[in-house]
């Protein structure tokens, strides 16, 4: 039966860390487990922790200015293409807005404006109010009878 009186501690439990530079009574003799010589084992030595032994560092690989970034004004948009319009012509659709292109799964971001392209043909007379489009998509629909509004 276990109890107060009878509780021993674990043969690992009680066992003192060994002090370092503590001279040779300490149990590491002189060198302390660092070696004879060398920038180890100096105090303060060793190398920095990005150090790469002497090869180049990977921030002087790593291209210095090379191009140019305007991810903080850059502008997304909803693409809608004319082809597009004219498989939601083929059903019968005549007036297209933002709401029935993310019925019909056109564009998948509600957020985003919508930007009509020119890519394909228009043969359906639509009315389409988007909020950009391009000069060649708006001809395609207007050669197609069709209407566009936009911003």
């Amino acid at each position: 039966m276990l109890s107060l009186n009878n509780v021993k501690s674990t043969s690992w439990s009680r066992t003192t860390s060994k002090r370092f530079g503590r001279g040779n009574g300490s149990g590491k003799w002189t060198f302390c487990g660092r070696g004879m010589n060398g920038q180890n084992s100096r105090s303060g030595g060793g190398t920095a922790p990005w150090f790469e032994g002497w090869q180049t560092p990977l921030f002087r690989r790593m291209p210095k200015l090379k191009g140019f970034s305007n991810a903080m004004f850059k502008k997304d948009f909803n693409i809608v293409n004319l082809s597009d319009l004219e498989v939601l012509a083929s059903k019968w659709i005549t007036e297209i807005t933002k709401e029935v292109l993310l019925l019909n799964r056109v564009i998948r971001d509600k957020n985003l404006e919508v930007k009509l392209l020119a890519k394909g043909e228009l043969k359906a007379k639509l009315t389409v109010n988007v909020d950009y489009a391009s000069v060649s998509a708006k001809e395609a629909v207007e050669k197609a009878w069709g209407k566009i509004e936009t911003k």
